[in-house]
């Protein structure tokens, strides 16, 4: 075994998991997983048959990540943040055949308590603030928070906000690395 398997978790088999993950206490992952490289599953975390984590992804404590859920790599999933996989259900009504895919694309990050409603994608380096409840795409760098969740701003991709307004045309540069980023006709991109 190349990773970390606490003795109380259970991976069934089948799971894939790359090289140096860690999987901590009371984690149960499903033996059609796939896990990349150096991905942290924190304590009492679920991971679903259909799902993919690509490589260093952090899921923190308490988080079930479901069928349909695909998190690109370095993914940040705050402490007891929450997926969904069905858009209407009903114990009493059969919907598997019914699931919605959520990506969540590279770098981005997922706040605590926050919600993702099936069926979005998130963009890359986008921020999700804590508690916020997630119901549409989230484009990339952007930041949202609130219920429903709402756009005011934009962050770095480190995880800075950027001096630019929610839309419009502008550049800023991100105040830790100086990287610059140009909002134009609403999409920021990262100009090298």
């Amino acid at each position: 075994m190349s990773f970390y398997q606490h003795e109380s978790a259970i991976v069934d088999e089948g799971a894939q998991i790359g090289d140096d993950s860690r999987v901590w206490h009371f984690v149960h992952v499903c033996g059609g997983a796939k896990i990349g490289k150096g991905v942290s599953l924190g304590q009492n975390v679920f991971v679903g048959n259909k799902v993919t984590i690509a490589d260093k992804c952090k899921i923190q404590n308490n988080v079930s990540v479901y069928d349909n859920v695909h998190l690109e790599e370095g993914v940040f999933c705050g402490p007891s943040m929450v997926f969904t996989n069905v858009y209407n259900p009903r114990s009493l009504i059969e919907r598997k055949d019914e699931y919605r895919d959520t990506i969540v694309k590279r770098g981005a990050t997922l706040g605590a308590n926050c919600t993702v409603v099936c069926g979005v994608t998130i963009g890359e380096h986008a921020f999700v603030g804590a508690g916020a409840v997630v119901n549409k795409d989230v484009p990339a760098y952007a930041m949202v928070v609130g219920v429903p969740g709402k756009q005011i701003g934009w962050m770095s991709e480190y995880g800075e906000k950027l001096d630019l307004p929610v839309t419009g045309n502008a550049e800023a540069h991100c105040p830790y690395t100086q990287d610059k980023y140009v909002l134009e006709n609403n999409i920021v991109t990262k100009v090298n």
